[in-house]
C-alpha cells in the first residue's frame, strides 16, 4: 500500500509558517507575492493561494491596501502553536458542513427531548465561555464553542452520535478553527455566532424540539453562508 503524499498546498503552509515563526517573513511587511511565492517553493501559483487563504482565515496574515499580504503582529507566536495552522481545505469544512447539517438539527431536537439537568447545566456553562470571551478580541471562544455542541450530542443519549463526534473529533476541531479565525475582531459577527448558539440553548432548555432543529439549522448555514463568501 503506498503511502499518500501530503497535499502541496499544506506543505507551502508549513514552510510559511516556518518562516512567519522564524521572523523571516517579520510582522507589518509585505510577504512576497504569490508570484515570487511560487518561485521560491518551486510550485504553481494554485497551492501557493490556497495555502495564504488558510493563513488569512487564521488570522495570521491580512490582505492591505494595493492587495498585499502582511503578517499581523497579533500574539502570532500563540496563535500558531494553538492549531490554527493545522492544515484543513475548504473541501474538506463544506464536507463535514453537510454532515453536520444532517446530524446536528437531528441532535439538537433529540437533545431538547431527552435532556436532563446535568447535560442542561453543561451545555449552558458552554455557552456562558462564548460570552465570556466576547470581551476579549484576541479570543474566538473556541474551546466554549466545541465544548457546546460536544455536550448537546451527548445529550442525545445516543451512543452512534456520540461516537461519530469522538471519531471525526480533530477534523471538527479544524474546522471550527477555520471558521471562528474569520470572526477575529469582528465583534457583530462574533455577537451574532453567540445569539445562535443561545436560541440553540434555550429551545433545548424548554424542550422544544422543533426550535432546537431550526435554531441549529439556522446557525450552520451562517457557517456555510460566511465560508462561500470566502470562496
Amino acid at each position: 500500500m503506498k503511502i499518500e503524499r501530503k497535499k502541496i498546498s499544506a506543505q507551502v503552509l508549513e514552510q510559511l509558517n516556518e518562516k512567519i515563526k522564524s521572523k523571516e517573513f517579520p510582522p507589518n511587511q509585505p510577504l512576497p507575492s504569490e508570484n515570487e511565492l511560487a518561485k521560491l517553493f518551486g510550485v504553481s501559483r494554485a497551492p501557493v493561494r490556497e495555502a495564504l487563504s488558510v493563513l488569512s482565515a487564521s488570522g495570521i496574515i491580512e490582505s492591505r491596501q494595493g492587495g498585499r499580504s502582511y503578517v499581523k503582529e497579533l500574539h502570532l507566536v500563540d496563535m500558531m502553536d494553538r492549531l490554527t495552522l493545522q492544515y484543513i481545505s475548504l473541501e474538506e469544512v463544506f464536507e463535514l458542513l453537510e454532515l453536520r447539517m444532517i446530524m446536528e438539527t437531528e441532535a439538537a431536537a433529540l437533545a431538547a427531548n431527552r435532556r436532563d439537568s446535568s447535560d442542561l447545566e453543561k451545555i449552558k456553562k458552554a455557552l456562558k465561555g462564548l460570552e465570556e470571551t466576547l470581551t476579549n478580541p484576541d479570543e474566538v471562544g473556541l474551546q466554549a464553542d466545541l465544548d457546546f455542541h460536544k455536550y448537546m450530542i451527548e445529550a442525545t443519549k445516543n451512543s452512534f452520535m456520540v461516537g461519530v463526534m469522538d471519531n471525526i473529533g480533530d477534523l471538527y476541531r479544524k474546522a471550527v478553527a477555520f471558521s471562528l479565525k474569520k470572526n477575529l475582531g469582528l465583534q457583530r459577527k462574533r455577537e451574532s455566532v453567540y445569539l445562535e448558539h443561545e436560541a440553540i440553548y434555550k429551545a433545548i432548555e424548554s424542550q422544544d424540539e422543533e426550535n432546537a432543529r431550526k435554531a441549529m439549522k439556522n446557525h450552520l448555514q451562517n457557517v456555510r453562508k460566511k465560508l462561500r463568501e470566502e470562496k
